[in-house]
């Protein structure tokens, strides 16, 4: 059994003490692919580092996280054109909008995001789409790109049923994290009737850890937790999720199989 971890931060400080033997335990589990969305310029030399020193597992991204989105935005966003014409990269992102901590930036986001989008289509490759407190917003502007190719997935989709029902029939694929195992999750009851076409799994760590780690360190070896809630919602075997997960996986990202 193979998984996929399309959303993982493993480059971050949160990491320093054990990476290395994280990242090995994450592969014995088999989880043997992990994406790994950009934050901002800083992050990007941890990130090619460690994607050059697993090739085949660490998988980049290039983008400007929706909560590091400031005055200087089209600044950064250069560098990430920059390093995304040298190609290497399976998605573009993390980017989106994010109004949950403060809408200081709003504007920003919103024509970052817009530029993300463009780039995801100048480059052939998806869009991984952070959507806190902004989801019909984000929809808002998805739609302006209708008929264009435009692909790509929500990253640690939470919404309803009827979000999730928008979200596909406009192409786009669900990313389902660690609280569809939480206690009184509705995650659940949103996805277990979605196409099974259109659902990632991811961890999104350092952050989101599912039961029984909530509260402490996520890590991509934690996947299967994830794969097994998921599998449970839609009345399947684990090893079914993670066929079409990681199949999902491979499509979207345009990633190698095994």
């Amino acid at each position: 059994m193979e998984l996929t971890d399309t959303h993982t931060h493993l480059y971050l400080d949160e990491f320093l003490p054990d990476r290395d033997e994280m990242i090995r335990r994450a592969i014995d589990r088999g989880v043997t692919r992990m994406l790994m969305p950009n934050i901002d310029r800083n992050s990007i030399r941890p990130m090619l580092e460690l994607s050059e020193r697993y090739p085949g597992h660490c998988l980049p991204m290039m983008g400007l996280h929706p909560t590091s989105v400031g005055e200087d935005y089209e600044e950064v966003l250069d560098v990430m054109e920059d390093w995304l014409s040298r190609g290497g990269f399976c998605g573009v992102g993390e980017t989106g909008i994010d109004l949950y901590w403060e809408t200081k930036y709003r504007e920003q986001q919103i024509r970052s995001f817009r530029a993300h989008a463009e780039l995801a289509l100048k480059f052939g490759i998806p869009l991984v789409i952070h959507s806190r407190n902004s989801f019909p917003l984000i929809l808002e502007i998805l739609r302006d790109y209708r008929g264009t190719g435009l692909k790509g997935v929500f990253h640690c989709f939470g919404g309803t049923r009827e979000d999730a029902e928008t979200a596909t029939e406009m192409g786009f694929m669900l990313g389902i994290g660690g609280v569809i195992t939480y206690r009184n999750s509705r995650l659940r009851e949103s996805v277990s009737h979605v196409d099974p076409g259109y659902l990632l799994l991811e961890t999104d760590a350092p952050f989101l850890s599912p039961l029984p780690y909530r509260g402490k360190r996520n890590e991509s070896g934690y996947l299967p937790l994830i794969a097994a809630s998921l599998a449970k919602a839609r009345g399947v075997s684990i090893e079914v999720v993670a066929g079409f997960t990681s199949k999902n996986a491979i499509s979207l990202f345009q990633l190698q199989a095994s």
